[in-house]
């Protein structure tokens, strides 16, 4: 009798690890665009943890947010929702339920649920976390012993704390929202990295990008290549020498390595408790940034530097022969949501928009899958510092709309990937023009 219920536990034991609620890691970058890892093909940052785990993962290459900037983008991360369904349109508190959010639905269905860093999404709602930890703003930070901590190494800090003091009897899901390689914009160093990061790129010429010229930025709309629109300022701030151009970038890739190694301290952790295989892992970034090109700086607009982020997944349930893989389908910030709750089996809400990406890599027969989507983006403090935009984004042809004037744009992406040729007002093209048009038209009403 003894040696049969020995034989029928052993038989169970396979069944309970794969009915085992998966655990939740979110490492979510701050202004981190896709190029800038080194497994993307980046020649300069060094990010080896973050290489490992796509090699261990799967990578995502058409990864796009559909609304780039920190807190809307943050709003749509947590409900699988685009802005104007969410309605968080200057990142205030979104109208979105809690219950019908990530995090909730993950609290409301056993899960210990944490939150560590950047929220931008009005008051932080600590009460609706079973640890949390909200601060953003400043690359160092005083602490109540008055020495200063830097903002990556108290991210890491409070991660490991949660990591450590969560219980063991709860699967768990951490956010982790890092601050870098955000730009501390107050300070006129903009890009503030730890002491010991500095040797870091010291002897690299930072290459500068094709369209980071004065012929490309005087190719902009007018309303947005003049001095008073915000992402020129900002290139006054960092980019308008060639000396500042390399000291912030080289610092801001400095943030990005801080961050890299963060994470694989992070997974490590995970390892040593014997969770990383029993552990989702997600890193992506909040929106894309422009490192020069177009003669601007940050994000907002519907170009390729600014709408593409960087995701990596790592999924316990992926088969080994899908590990390293990459996709060049459309996903999107909306998707993850979504894609969070069916890992722990948890339905997804009907007013979730987004889709479960794990089929891309986990199913046989790869499904149906979009190929375009609707961005937007409105105006912020005014239509001359961040006028509204809109697209409908293909991967050959995106078509652009500017709200605020009335103007459309329309570009080959495919043979213009850099996007400086408005193809609108060619006869030529007016066919596409209208039909994209329409199409936009019609995914702009789907988005409500």
């Amino acid at each position: 009798m003894k040696k049969l219920t020995f034989l029928f536990l052993v038989l169970l034991a396979p069944l309970a690890l794969a009915t085992k609620p998966l655990n939740v890691l979110i490492l979510y970058a701050d202004d981190w665009r896709f190029d800038t890892l080194g497994c993307a093909g980046n020649p300069v940052v060094k990010t080896p943890n973050l290489d490992r785990l796509a090699g261990d993962g799967f990578r995502f290459t058409q990864n796009c947010v559909t609304t780039s900037i920190c807190g809307v983008s943050r709003a749509s991360l947590f409900t699988g929702q685009w802005m104007s369904r969410h309605g968080n349109l200057a990142m205030k508190e979104f109208k979105t339920p809690w219950a019908e959010t990530y995090p909730g639905l993950l609290r409301a269905n056993g899960y210990f649920v944490g939150h560590v860093g950047k929220w931008h999404n009005g008051k932080f709602p600590a009460e609706k976390f079973d640890f949390g930890r909200s601060y953003y703003g400043k690359h160092w930070i005083k602490q109540p012993d008055g020495t200063q901590i830097h903002v990556t190494k108290k991210n890491e800090n409070d991660a490991l704390e949660f990591l450590k003091q969560r219980p063991a009897d709860k699967p768990f899901c951490l956010t982790l929202a890092f601050i870098a390689t955000h730009a501390e914009d107050s300070n006129p160093k903009q890009f503030l990295p730890q002491p010991e990061s500095m040797a870091l790129y010291q002897d690299v010429t930072i290459p500068l990008p094709k369209t980071a010229t004065d012929e490309a930025y005087r190719k902009l709309p007018p309303f947005i290549a003049n001095e008073k629109n915000e992402g020129r300022v900002r290139w006054r701030w960092r980019f308008d020498t060639p000396e500042k151009y390399q000291e912030m970038m080289k610092n801001y890739y400095r943030l990005a390595t801080e961050l890299d190694a963060t994470c694989g301290r992070i997974l490590e952790e995970l390892k040593k408790q014997g969770q990383l295989d029993n552990t989702l892992v997600i890193f992506v970034g909040d929106n894309g940034y422009f490192h020069g090109e177009h003669g601007l700086a940050d994000k907002w607009y519907p170009h390729q530097e600014s709408i593409r982020v960087p995701l990596i997944v790592r999924d316990p349930r992926m088969a080994p022969a899908k590990r390293g893989g990459t996709n060049d389908d459309f996903t999107l910030n909306v998707d993850l949501a979504p894609s969070i709750l069916a890992a722990a089996g948890i339905k997804a809400p009907a007013t979730m928009q987004g889709r479960d990406i794990a089929p891309l890599y986990l199913a046989a027969t790869k499904p149906a899958w979009r190929d375009e989507f609707f961005y937007e983006h409105a105006s912020v403090g005014s239509v001359e510092r961040i006028p509204a935009s809109e697209a409908l984004v293909r991967k050959d042809w995106k078509y652009f709309y500017w709200p605020d004037f009335k103007l459309e744009q329309l570009f080959h992406v495919e043979a213009d990937p850099f996007e400086e040729n408005d193809l609108a007002s060619d006869p030529q093209h007016a066919v596409r023009r209208a039909e994209m048009r329409e199409r936009f038209n019609e995914l702009k009403a789907a988005a409500k």
